[in-house]
């Protein structure tokens, strides 16, 4: 079998501290890549554009949230506004003249700003008021973008990204911007791969599993509470701005309403907790599964398998959609990344019985 140990010895630091100590893992790595790199010669722009671009840009905002959620153990039932931020502050700054890189961070940086003050207030609280204190940041960026035209222009208004240049390379065709999302993703996975390995994420863990205890080990938890909600917040602006830019071309309000924070929770909780790989699983879930249940559905009424009315119709792919949820939940609690991990195992020491830990 591909999937073994053999010739990994950890004989060295170096090689026991690597991202992807099995050469199996590196290999997977290396084709996954390779195919994301080479999709937009061979996939049509309907995929590329409706399947690929979508499922890139929110599985990086899945990623920043899993940061706060996942890896620090707390609650955001707010983060769409955080995106808003990011994707607002962006549009205003390019069409100031200042440079689409230097936007990319001012959006960041005007979201982790906002993002930590209302983090700074929330931190006094925990659980289900959290959520709440994470709830009315939602509600009043919400109200604020809608009722300050200088914002939005409006309620019903429609603020399109000007054109703009990554690198000296122009942002228009589908393709650079599907690069573009790619690669922000592929930054912001290596980033938390790393962040589990360092000082601050032993932190964050810390103080997720009990905060008390960490404090009387000598982690100060409302400090690295502040952090997590100040880089969470700034990778969540960036990625608001990349949904701008690469996706929408054009924001409106509605875009970030208290939905999609919604769903936002629900890939992380769906991909798996503080998982990397469950932040791209959990986006391709909440994302693909509903399309592909709605063909699903419409074609076996269509061919006469299926015979039930056109309003029943519309509810069915949904009605499967939250079964297939619940059934993630009560099956394997750790989400789909945990059905991964143990597949993995499977064959990393077939065949012999692996641990179901």
């Amino acid at each position: 079998m591909f999937y073994r140990l053999a010739g990994v010895h950890h004989t060295r630091y170096e090689t026991a501290r690597a991202l992807w100590p099995i050469p199996a893992d590196r290999k997977q790595v290396i084709v996954a890549g390779l195919i994301a790199l080479v999709a937009p010669f061979f996939l049509s722009t309907l995929y590329l554009g409706s399947y690929m671009l979508p499922w890139l840009i929110w599985s990086s905002a899945a990623l920043s949230l899993t940061l706060l959620m996942g890896m620090a153990g707390q609650l955001h039932f707010g983060f769409a506004s955080v995106m808003a931020i990011g994707a607002y502050t962006s549009i205003h700054l390019a069409r100031l003249g200042i440079p689409f890189e230097l936007a990319l961070i001012g959006a960041g940086a005007m979201s982790a700003v906002i993002g930590t003050v209302f983090g700074a207030a929330a931190l006094r609280v925990k659980g289900l008021y959290l959520v709440i204190a994470t709830l009315a940041m939602q509600y009043l960026v919400d109200w604020v973008i809608i009722n300050v035209p200088a914002i939005s222009g409006g309620a019903q208004a429609t603020l399109r990204t000007p054109e703009v240049s990554f690198l000296l390379f122009p942002i228009e065709s589908l393709t650079s911007r599907y690069y573009l999302a790619l690669g922000w993703a592929a930054l912001l996975a290596v980033f938390l791969m790393n962040v589990k390995r360092t000082s601050f994420g032993r932190a964050l863990t810390a103080i997720r599993d009990k905060d008390f205890a960490a404090a009387v080990i000598g982690v100060d938890p409302f400090r690295y509470k502040l952090m997590a909600f100040f880089t969470s917040s700034f990778m969540g602006g960036v990625t608001g701005a990349m949904l701008a830019f690469c996706f929408y071309r054009a924001v409106t309000p509605e875009q970030f309403s208290f939905n999609v924070s919604i769903q936002l929770v629900a890939m992380v909780l769906v991909g798996g907790l503080g998982s990397v790989i469950g932040g791209f699983l959990g986006a391709a879930f909440v994302l693909l599964i509903p399309i592909v249940l709605t063909n699903f559905v419409a074609g076996l009424a269509a061919s006469g398998w299926l015979a039930i009315s056109s309003n029943l119709l519309a509810h069915v792919p949904l009605m499967i959609y939250g079964a297939l949820i619940i059934g993630f939940l009560l099956l394997e609690p750790l989400g789909l990344a945990k059905i991964y991990d143990n597949t993995r195992k499977y064959f990393l020491v077939w065949p012999f019985r692996h641990s179901r830990s």
